[in-house]
């Protein structure tokens, strides 16, 4: 980047070379994954407007449970874009995202709005599947690219991406009211064409970038952090009284543009450091002495005759083992190489896709999740139900049930910034963290259980908090125990625990139970349920054992955690980001003292 003076005594860059410093800057990039991660959580709206989709369509319950599956099958079933990721430029995975968002959703409301004859219900569940699935690579194009981009800080990147992804159900939802009301059709069109304009908009800013070393990288993300949380709390009002209030089309288009004002405000963190990026770099310029530039033409010694490059001779060495091959020469290794399985390198070097998935680090993680999200998850779509069998009031449950979304907000940037500081200060290890958290969501199950007085309130704080807490920790795990050349397919491995252990203990555990209870009472009030009839279950028993079970099986997902700290204790006694230091040096090294922008150029492979 060449600046020009401008202004009294060139103190301002040219504000064209100025404009570009930060539309190609790395911070302006995290502003972008931002964007795109506050409108990728369709998935979370789908209780606004599926009774749109059953009146319209003449769905059954049971229908639209159908259709809710696929969803959430779609939403966390990302292997592929991980894998297309390992081999395309994220621009790429971020096109097939937008694509695939807009061509779902778009199916969604032309059948809901009548403009094409009644589709089959497998023809619904692929269109809802496909548009789910758009949020996967939305994921691994933005929010995987910003953890290579900034490995040192990758806990503080997850916790306040993740947790913008919690927050977008809120955001959609005001910018849906204040542009068309209460028109749940019209819902579904938003969700399909303003995910994919927002990621076309930023097709080229999302990109790897070589590593620099920024001192205050951290602090940077703390700004980022103190925006969204004002941007939480504003939402969190807002919901409050919209639940006590009915507002006027005027007033929805006030709290719309007040969101847009917070989603935007990032671009002034953005500015000041690019400010700092340039009056830096005209220091280093101004103090770049001759004795630097001395020192860099004396490197050769010896060389008062410049000889011509000879081949070097031959050197005799034995021949490489089996070991040697593998992982002397690494890059070499196939992803998908059977052989190298059972010997993979050591933790936080760069495994193989097959190495990670059967190391017994990862299974070890992956069944914890299992046990934790499961819960949660269960305890997060129920909570409608829980509410009503306890005979909490209607308007309480609805509060309550809206606010499960700036709870997971505060679980995953805190747990992403809680993890990063204790780490970095303490050695803290993030699994650990993770082992704390499966024990605090117990606090809730168990609350629920026992239906202690006003305990549901308490208990949707406790696990909604819990649940968004366990993702940045488990994705940050990833990343450090199994590197991140093939991060982006292993991220989205991660993410099919929640289908896994939703369906275990949601539908297995949960919903059995209940269905159970419910025909249990209608017996004993005489009644036989006649075909397709909704069942309802109505005091503590209706969930009572559900949540036992599920506690038992929290806590020994808990147990199985403390297995993972004990094997990587050692490991997260070392310094983990050193390697990235030192890369982030040779980077600097090889592009001079003076850095293009000190931003880094994008890198020419992209498989991570």
């Amino acid at each position: 980047m060449v600046f020009a003076a401008g202004g009294n005594g060139g103190d301002w860059p040219n504000m064209r070379s100025f404009a570009m410093q930060i539309l190609i800057g790395r911070w302006f990039m995290v502003f972008a994954t931002i964007l795109i991660m506050s409108a990728a959580g369709a998935t979370y709206m789908f209780g606004l407007y599926s009774t749109e989709i059953k009146s319209s369509l003449g769905y059954d319950q049971t229908t639209l449970n159908l259709l809710s599956f696929f969803k959430d099958l779609g939403s966390n079933v990302g292997i592929l874009s991980g894998l297309i990721n390992e081999v395309t430029p994220p621009w790429v995975v971020l096109s097939i995202g937008a694509v695939l968002n807009f061509f779902g959703y778009f199916m969604i409301w032309l059948a809901v709005s009548n403009k094409i004859s009644k589709p089959q219900v497998w023809h619904m569940c692929l269109y809802i599947c496909i548009g789910a699935n758009s949020q996967s690579f939305a994921n691994t194009g933005a929010l995987v690219t910003a953890v290579k981009n900034f490995p040192e800080s990758r806990g503080a990147v997850l916790g306040l991406l993740k947790g913008y992804v919690g927050l977008s159900g809120a955001i959609i939802t005001q910018i849906y009211h204040a542009i068309y009301g209460n028109d749940s059709r019209s819902l579904i069109l938003l969700i399909g064409w303003l995910p994919a304009a927002i990621s076309f908009a930023f097709l080229r800013t999302i990109r790897i970038l070589k590593v620099f070393h920024i001192p205050h990288e951290l602090k940077v993300f703390y700004r980022f952090l103190y925006i969204s949380l004002g941007l939480a709390g504003f939402l969190m009002v807002i919901i409050i009284l919209q639940k006590r209030i009915d507002f006027k089309r005027s007033e929805f288009g006030i709290c719309a543009a007040t969101v847009l004002i917070f989603l935007f405000l990032p671009v002034a963190v953005v500015i000041k450091e690019e400010i700092y990026i340039w009056k830096k770099k005209k220091d280093d310029l101004n103090g770049l002495s001759l004795s630097q530039l001395k020192v860099v033409t004396e490197k050769p010694p010896n060389s008062d005759v410049a000889a011509p490059p000879s081949p070097a001779p031959p050197v005799s060495q034995p021949p490489p083992t089996s070991s040697d091959t593998d992982f002397k020469q690494n890059p070499e290794i196939s992803c998908w190489n059977a052989k190298s399985i059972f010997r993979p390198p050591d933790r936080g070097e760069d495994y193989t896709i097959l190495q990670a998935l059967f190391s017994v680090d990862m299974l070890i993680l992956f069944f914890a999740t299992i046990c934790g999200v499961g819960g949660t998850l269960t305890a997060i779509d129920n909570l409608g139900q829980i509410g009503s069998s306890l005979g909490y009031p209607t308007k309480s449950i609805s509060t309550f049930v809206s606010l499960v979304s700036i709870w997971n907000y505060l679980g995953r940037v805190v747990s992403g910034f809680l993890s990063e500081h204790f780490l970095i200060k303490y050695k803290f290890p993030r699994p650990l963290m993770l082992t704390l958290t499966l024990v605090v969501s117990c606090i809730g199950h168990l609350l629920i259980a026992f239906n202690v007085p006003n305990g549901l309130y308490i208990a949707s704080v406790i696990i909604g908090f819990c649940f968004g807490a366990q993702w940045p920790l488990l994705f940050a795990i990833i990343s450090e125990l199994f590197g991140l050349k093939y991060y982006s397919t292993l991220y989205n491995f991660g993410s099919v625990a929640s289908p896994i252990g939703s369906y275990l203990l949601n539908v297995r555990v949960a919903g059995h139970l209940y269905d159970k209870e419910a025909e249990k009472q209608m017996r004993a009030m005489g009644r036989i349920r006649k075909p397709g009839e909704d069942l309802n279950c109505n005091g503590v028993q209706c969930f009572r054992l559900s949540f036992i079970i599920i506690t038992a099986v929290t806590v020994f997902g808990a147990i199985v955690s403390l297995l993972l700290v004990t094997r990587t204790r050692n490991f997260y006694k070392s310094d983990i980001y050193k390697k990235f230091r030192a890369e982030a040096e040779a980077a600097e090294t090889e592009m001079g003292p003076l850095p293009a922008n000190s931003n880094g150029t994008a890198q020419s492979n992209n498989k991570g």
